[in-house]
């Protein structure tokens, strides 16, 4: 009898804790919800050392081996990609190529001098990586870089373009949670 009674103590402290921990977890807050990543227009950031126009070819000096992308509202998403993967999106390969229809950007680079900036607006084609050194054919659209010898950095913008997809697909995202 003494048995019985110990075991049937025994299941009800464990079903309390086992109703204890439902309770509990059934109270946690939920912090993300796993979604199948989307992939959405966005526009890509590069950082180098220095930038220099040269005619018709533009080469950054000291590029990072990584590029952020980021997505503008309703997404508020951003990450990275390797710079050679966004390269990638250059290719002939896909009928959604920046080969096909290549994308704007605006290059601004520091000039330390005078810690003024000057900017570009160019068209991207035909990106060639050899190290830390990237070059771009370019047709310029306005601006200038002057003697700028200082940090350069490459917005990207892909609007109205094909997505970056195969960028997008290797990519490390972070999303943020929607604004209400």
């Amino acid at each position: 009898m003494r048995f019985l009674i110990l075991v049937l103590g025994a299941l009800l402290v464990l079903s309390g804790v086992a109703a204890a921990q439902t309770s509990s977890q059934s109270s946690a807050k939920t912090i993300g919800t796993p979604q199948r990543p989307q992939i959405v227009p966005s526009m890509i950031v590069l950082n180098a050392n220095g930038a220099k126009l040269s005619g018709r070819t533009l080469t950054l000096d000291g590029v990072s081996p990584n590029a952020i992308v980021f997505a503008d509202r309703p997404i508020r998403a951003a990450g990275h990609a390797l710079t050679a993967h966004l390269l990638a999106e250059w290719g002939d390969g896909a009928p959604d190529s920046f080969a096909k229809d290549p994308p704007n950007a605006t290059v601004s680079v520091l000039n330390k001098a005078n810690a003024s900036v000057a900017d570009i607006v160019v068209v991207l084609k035909a990106p060639k990586l050899e190290g830390e050194k990237l070059t771009f054919d370019v047709v310029v659209i306005e601006g200038d870089l002057g003697q700028a010898d200082g940090p350069a950095t490459v917005f990207i913008d892909i609007i109205n373009l094909p997505t970056a997809r195969r960028t997008a697909q290797r990519s490390a995202w972070y999303a943020a949670a929607k604004q209400r």
